[in-house]
């Protein structure tokens, strides 16, 4: 049926019947809102996303991560709703806490919202937050791992002030000038989740920056290593590299300080990581390969802990650099490149000729030309003109419309005027 016909069956109101309303339908497909369809509709038109993924074939076998942290041993769900519906119950006997919630006088204690947070999902968020930050990616290449032990890390500021270590906060190098307090459970079981007080167990603590080798991008610096920590006591470990703080240089933006705990199975010997003391401020020796250590001794050592923050430079990054690293400090600026002006036309069309004239001068002539202009306006002693009141009020005649436009604009500051 053509076109005209389809109209000529239109009833008396102007309304098409059923199949002449599906046929003008399709007739229509290509429009949308009175505007024509470039392209194919959406539903049919396949999104970036699916023509990159078309393009970009791997191997699900090739880049499938691997978890190389501990397992976790749950319990089993009707355990768990138990465990649940009693603490439910015995909350809701409680005539104390009933009475407190009456009278507003209910206080929660973070504490402990804090440490069930940390018990039940806290470290599940941790490992998402480390992908969020490219931590394992850059770190482990295709591996992760869940943080079974938690970590508590604070820099000590004064002796009353302390600036922890959370999920990726900022902390500036001034305040992590000294070593960091670090603890953490050493006899917790990773699997199970639970204290054991049988035996032994030693730890591995390392702190690296992933950003922060200027010679070699793949490669870390280490800032800190301690290993054969036993059962948690920091102070009585092995320390291989003393702590180095963060120097990240200006212009770079942010820098990521990653904590890494590993349990050992035993007791090891890692010597051949330890730095002499005059390579303490070597950078090159402080050279690090987190996946590398890891292969070396994935046998020996399982990771179990993460902590990570972000720094960026400050005023003491300058006196570290020249006190401590003996190195002139770097600066990094960006180069911006020069905007685009094309070749210039006899004839420019729509555009303003005394702002096309200008973009072609050289900018030190015009610079020149408004300072003079300004110096001529301003009295040595009684400084510049004051401004009209009102500077609409006042007449401008006998001089073309370009230049009638920038003298209202110089009255009204408006326009290139406020680009110098």
């Amino acid at each position: 049926m053509s076109f005209s016909n389809l109209l000529m069956k239109t009833g008396a109101n102007g309304g098409l019947r059923g199949p002449q309303t599906a046929a003008l339908a399709l007739l229509n497909v290509g429009v949308r809102h009175g505007h024509t369809m470039r392209g194919k509709p959406p539903g049919v038109a396949r999104s970036l996303e699916q023509r990159l993924r078309d393009e970009n074939v791997t191997d699900p076998e090739v880049v499938a991560r691997i978890n190389i942290g501990f397992p976790q041993l749950k319990p089993s769900r009707s355990a768990q709703l138990k465990e649940r519906l009693e603490h439910l119950k015995a909350q809701r006997s409680s005539k104390e806490l009933e009475q407190l919630a009456r009278s507003n006088k209910l206080v929660i204690d973070l504490e402990k919202v804090q440490q069930a947070y940390v018990k039940t999902t806290g470290q599940h968020d941790l490992r998402l937050l480390a992908d969020h930050y490219g931590i394992f990616e850059h770190l482990f290449g295709s591996a992760f791992f869940v943080p079974r032990v938690p970590l508590t890390i604070r820099y000590e500021l004064d002796a009353n002030n302390l600036s922890p270590v959370y999920n990726g906060n900022v902390i500036k190098p001034s305040e992590a000038l000294k070593a960091p307090l670090v603890d953490f459970d050493g006899q917790l079981d990773p699997i199970t989740g639970k204290t054991s007080t049988q035996g032994d167990s030693y730890w591995t603590l390392l702190l690296t920056n992933p950003d922060a080798h200027y010679t070699n991008g793949e490669a870390e610096c280490l800032h800190w290593f301690i290993s054969n920590i036993p059962n948690g006591k920091l102070n009585e470990g092995e320390v291989l590299a003393d702590y180095l703080p963060p120097f990240p240089p200006k212009g770079v933006g942010y820098q990521r300080l990653v904590f890494v705990l590993y349990k050992q199975t035993a007791r090891l010997d890692l010597s051949a990581h330890k730095l002499d003391a005059k390579d303490h401020v070597n950078l090159e020796k402080r050279s690090f390969s987190t996946l590398q250590f890891y292969r070396q001794h994935q046998d020996e050592l399982t990771p179990a802990g993460l902590a990570f923050y972000q720094s960026n430079w400050d005023e003491s990054v300058t006196s570290l650099y020249h006190n401590v690293l003996q190195l002139k400090e770097p600066v990094f600026e960006y180069d911006f490149p020069k905007a685009y002006l094309a070749d210039q036309k006899f004839f420019p069309l729509k555009q303003a000729f005394n702002l096309y004239m200008d973009k072609h001068r050289d900018p030190k002539q015009l610079n020149k030309e408004y300072l003079q202009r300004k110096l001529a306006q301003t009295h040595p002693f009684d400084g510049p003109e004051p401004a009209l009141r009102f500077p609409n009020a006042h007449p401008i005649r006998d001089v073309p419309s370009w230049l009638r436009t920038e003298i209202r604009k110089r009255r009204l500051g408006i326009g290139r005027v406020q680009d110098y």
